[in-house]
């Protein structure tokens, strides 16, 4: 958040290093004063600036988290702004609210202009955006994971979070821990035997992970405040929040709406105000998984990252859709491994996520030859198997890219330098040389990466 000079001078306290490392962003602005989502918006930012008022109003982060929400009521409902105001003069302990409340404009007292230019310079100076998942997950915003029905998003979005409360590496990135709060709207029934599966296979259940199982709507203010609270309580603001499913915290709402969306947005950006932190929603892809998220296309601008999960047959992966501030594109192929927790006559099991090998790294993983045709029938085979349609055949690992040996053969023969009529017989023999090192499988007449 840019403070304005006079919010900057006003949170000035001894003590307050904490300014620079705490990040807000300010409510939409919104175009009609009877837009309703604009007076959800309001009804949270007043709650939040009460409950500041009665709570440790001179606690710099509560009042630094409340300073979207003056801003907002100055903005554009100066009558309960005056409310809020007349209520600071009878508390003792708003020292610091009041000192944030300044005449309408926002123009500060002493005329300097609330705008700073910047050179080159300057901006290098500035902290550089924290992520929560290296190269995945900011530190802060709102972020997103979707997939279709069955793709597995629940499962991976699980072992995401349990992973970022543990500071456990996800998928070979480095995540940074922090609290976080698991909101679980859908499929409430089989979160603790997912957990429970989950605390099996790594050993111990995630020590920073909460779950919250109660109805949640986005579209009802006081939820999103109550909310808020609940999870500052709980010692978990400027961490995560995970809401699954979108859907299922906006019941009623039309997602292909504009006007239903931007009520949705807003209010996944009141509680991200709120709490700092990031907040991250589980959601469906539409009919057309080509197109991405389903409903309305102004959500995927609002979010600052985007994981999509997908499946083919047996193969599932996740990529990075959208990131802000890094590449996306990467495939990261997984599987979900049954765990069988006990019986009640029949077997009880739920499933964890187990990362598979991309076929890039299956083909960096063993010693490959330095030279000759093995080398080369491995270098072509690895753009082959790159681009199969097959995977997990003849007993392979799921997921797994396989390619038939005569179709391997067909597709490596032209590259080796011999006479053309001693070419299959030179490529099946380095592709038996590399069966043979344990570089490739062959079986039933289907060969994979080791």
């Amino acid at each position: 958040m840019r403070l304005l000079d006079h919010e900057r001078d006003a949170l000035l306290v001894p003590g307050a290093s904490w300014i620079p490392g705490l990040v807000a962003d300010e409510p939409p602005p919104a175009s009609a004063r009877d837009d309703w989502s604009l007076a959800d918006q309001i009804e949270a930012a007043a709650m939040l600036v009460s409950d500041a008022i009665r709570d440790r109003a001179d606690e710099p982060a509560r009042v630094f988290r409340a300073l979207t929400s003056w801003r907002l009521l100055r903005k554009h409902d100066r009558a309960m702004f005056d409310g809020l105001i007349a209520q600071l003069d009878r508390d003792a302990r708003a020292v610091l609210l009041r000192r944030l409340a300044v005449p309408e404009g926002d123009t500060p007292a002493d005329g300097r202009a609330p705008f700073r230019v910047l050179t080159a310079a300057d901006l290098a100076t500035l902290p550089r955006a924290r992520d929560r998942v290296r190269g995945v997950l900011p530190a802060e915003g709102m972020a997103a994971i979707y997939g279709p029905a069955g793709s597995g998003k629940t499962f991976l979005a699980l072992d995401l979070l349990a992973a970022v409360s543990d500071g456990r590496e996800w998928f070979g990135h480095r995540v940074e821990s922090c609290p976080v709060v698991y909101v679980a709207l859908e499929g409430e029934a089989g979160i603790a035997q997912r957990l429970k599966a989950y605390s099996e296979r790594h050993g111990q259940a995630p020590s920073g992970l909460r779950f919250i199982l109660e109805p949640f709507a986005l579209l009802e203010g006081g939820d999103v405040a109550e909310l808020a609270q609940a999870v500052r309580a709980a010692g978990c603001a400027e961490g995560i929040v995970a809401i699954d499913t979108l859907n299922r915290a906006a019941p009623g709402a039309d997602e292909n709406d504009s006007r239903d969306m931007g009520r949705i947005i807003a209010g996944a950006k009141a509680l991200q105000s709120a709490l700092g932190g990031l907040v991250l929603l589980v959601h469906h892809a539409g009919k057309d998984t080509t197109r991405g998220l389903r409903g309305h296309s102004s959500l995927m601008a609002a979010l600052d990252a985007v994981i999509e999960v997908s499946r083919d047959g047996e193969r599932r992966e996740w990529r990075v859709a959208k990131s802000k501030d890094g590449p996306d594109g990467a495939t990261h192929p997984f599987r979900l491994s049954v765990v069988e927790l006990g019986s009640d006559g029949e077997p009880i099991t739920s499933c964890v996520v187990e990362p598979e090998q991309s076929p890039s790294e299956a083909v960096r993983r063993v010693k490959v030859p330095q030279g000759g045709n093995q080398r080369i029938v491995w270098d072509a085979l690895g753009e082959v198997l790159r681009n199969a349609s097959e995977f997990g055949q003849a007993g392979a690992p799921p997921g797994r890219p396989c390619i038939r040996i005569e179709a391997a053969i067909e597709r490596c023969r032209g590259r080796l330098t011999c006479s053309p009529d001693r070419q299959t017989e030179r490529a099946r023999e380095a592709i038996t040389g590399l069966v043979n090192r344990g570089a490739l499988t062959l079986r039933d007449g289907w060969l994979w990466a080791t």
